[in-house]
């Protein structure tokens, strides 16, 4: 696991209250902070700077997104593959004026 990350420009970053909330009980937590490590690859411990923490917080979240625009991609592909078999499947069958 990656234990220091070096970010090479730093923005700021607007927080709520309930942001806030939702940090502070992230590095508390060690159930969180093993989840959180587990999803970026990179250890968060509960001395981890709040820059790191925020940056694994964000690098999760656009590691979410992604997955979420790959699941979208393979259904396409899917629906696609299925759409073109059904074509395949009824160029194979025998019309069903081929009997009379």
């Amino acid at each position: 696991m990656n234990t220091v990350n070096h970010p090479s420009v730093r923005k700021s970053l607007p927080l709520s209250q309930r942001d806030l909330q939702d940090l502070a009980m992230m590095r508390a937590s060690e159930v969180h902070r093993h989840a959180l490590s587990r999803l970026v690859e990179t250890e968060v411990t509960d001395e981890s700077s709040e820059a790191t923490l925020l940056h694994a917080v964000m690098e999760a979240g656009i590691n979410a997104v992604r997955q979420q625009v790959e699941d979208q991609g393979y259904a396409q592909i899917a629906d696609q593959m299925d759409t073109a078999g059904q074509r395949a499947t009824a160029r194979r069958r025998r019309p069903s004026w081929a009997d009379e």
